[in-house]
């Protein structure tokens, strides 16, 4: 996941989620930090 820099995946089988599941139920964690992500994003894009 971003916030840890860790790939979704490999955090889903860790807490024994799919990572869909995974997603659904730290949704809110990732809405937190939309804008830093989307600037984020915007850069990889720029370059």
């Amino acid at each position: 996941m971003p916030l840890i820099n860790v790939p979704a995946p490999n955090v889903a089988e860790h807490a024994e989620h799919s990572v869909d599941v995974l997603l659904k139920v730290y949704a809110k964690c990732l809405d937190d930090d939309r804008e830093r992500f989307n600037a984020r994003i915007e850069l990889a894009l720029a370059a």
